[in-house]
């Protein structure tokens, strides 16, 4: 048995007497929740928080999400499968530890059961971490890191707004720590949704920055955990279609908002995203994003954006073969050109979709300056996708990539 990031991976041995005996392979596992996916799939919900023995489920929320009539939409499926809901929206972008301490101590004074998250990544965590809190007690920042939540937690119902956190189907939930200024990493198998519900009609209300922040957010999944030091067949091929997807119809979507067949694309490109990621994790690129986004309380996706081509230059340096599926996934002409020269154009691609949909190009664009630079190094170094990073970093090496990003 040998350790891979967090997770154990058994090699087994089998063959027959005589025979040469095939190359071990690892065993792996695949988390998943039930997938409920397709125009009018919010129609399910009642049904779905139904099945999970909801009576009076706690729906979490944000106003955002809320004046776009998709909450309102969503009570009317619950009540009409006879269920008595409660409507929470205390959260706001990036959730925070004092919101989900506000959000659980509502929650058990409603008496609620079912948890449903419907939103973006920071409602649907913000469900997780009451969730957490309900089953564990103490505070949200107690169970940063790998497989804290050790006690059952309430049953989950994920209905994602956006295109590209993939929290839906997730086995993270990411919050930021007020007093610190950092956003803390919580993963485990207990977090991963009972049942994720993706109607691509309500990704037609968000606005054009948010598309192409969560948007650049599910292309960091993909190429991120097929470089992982987690990867897995199983995860790949969603991580490559991820890939795909968005290189494809990211920009249609902010061109054309009303596209429905481009939003159901993308829809399926933050699913399959969040399926890869949960299951094989992420790296250097999240690892600093959550700490610049803790920090300056900005979004997420964004980050990743100006981050993601600096952390594939520094990443090709150990694995430069592992680019060349993510390149021809883009599109790329890339047959027969050298590895290191796949990763270069990679790098490109991804800044130059950057650039066509809205993303600074620099840290300093959106607020980091010099002197940030060590603080958030030193934090990087406590992330926990960091583990999986293909290719080892310490202090000196995220601030250089930081600086490099500036």
């Amino acid at each position: 048995m040998v350790a891979i990031g967090h997770k154990e991976v058994i090699r087994t041995h089998t063959h027959a007497a005589g025979a040469t005996p095939p190359r071990p392979s690892p065993v792996v596992k695949f988390h998943a929740p039930e997938v409920v996916f397709g125009l009018g799939a919010l129609a399910e919900a009642g049904f779905a928080a139904a099945r999970l023995g909801a009576r009076r489920p706690f729906v979490v929320t944000d106003d955002g999400v809320h004046d776009a009539g998709w909450v309102h939409q969503l009570l009317v499926h619950l009540r009409g499968a006879g269920l008595d809901p409660v409507v929470w929206r205390g959260i706001t972008p990036n959730p925070k530890d004092v919101e989900i301490t506000q959000g659980y101590e509502q929650y058990r004074e409603s008496g609620c059961d079912v948890l449903i998250g419907i939103g973006g990544g920071s409602a649907m965590d913000a469900a997780k971490g009451i969730a957490i809190l309900s089953g564990n007690g103490g505070s949200i920042l107690d169970y940063a890191g790998v497989d804290q939540v050790t006690r059952p937690i309430p049953p989950l119902l994920m209905i994602p707004t956006t295109s590209g956190t993939g929290a839906d189907v997730s086995q993270f939930c990411i919050v930021t720590d007020t007093e610190s200024a950092v956003k803390i990493t919580i993963m485990g198998r207990a977090l991963v949704p009972d049942i994720s519900i993706t109607d691509p009609r309500l990704l037609t209300t968000m606005p054009e920055w948010l598309a192409a922040a969560t948007g650049l957010d599910a292309l960091t999944h993909g190429i991120e955990s097929f470089v992982s030091l987690a990867h897995n067949p199983l995860a790949d091929g969603h991580a490559l279609s991820a890939v795909r997807l968005v290189s494809h119809y990211l920009p249609a979507t902010i061109q054309r908002p009303e596209d429905l067949g481009a939003r159901t694309q993308m829809a399926q490109a933050s699913l399959e995203a969040g399926l890869a990621f949960t299951n094989a994790i992420l790296g250097a690129t999240h690892a600093m994003s959550h700490q610049v986004g803790g920090l300056l309380d900005l979004p997420h996706g964004v980050i990743n954006g100006i981050l993601l081509p600096h952390v594939i230059g520094y990443n090709a340096q150990t694995i430069p073969d592992r680019f060349r599926d993510l390149a021809l996934a883009v599109g790329l002409p890339v047959a027969g050109a050298p590895p290191e020269e796949v990763a270069g154009l990679l790098s490109a691609y991804v800044r130059r979709l950057g650039d066509e949909v809205g993303v600074p190009r620099g840290l300093r664009d959106i607020g980091v300056s010099d002197e940030d630079i060590p603080r958030l190094a030193q934090s990087t170094l406590q992330d926990a996708c960091l583990s999986t990073n293909p290719r080892s970093a310490d202090a000196v090496d995220i601030e250089g990539l930081l600086r490099a990003a500036m």
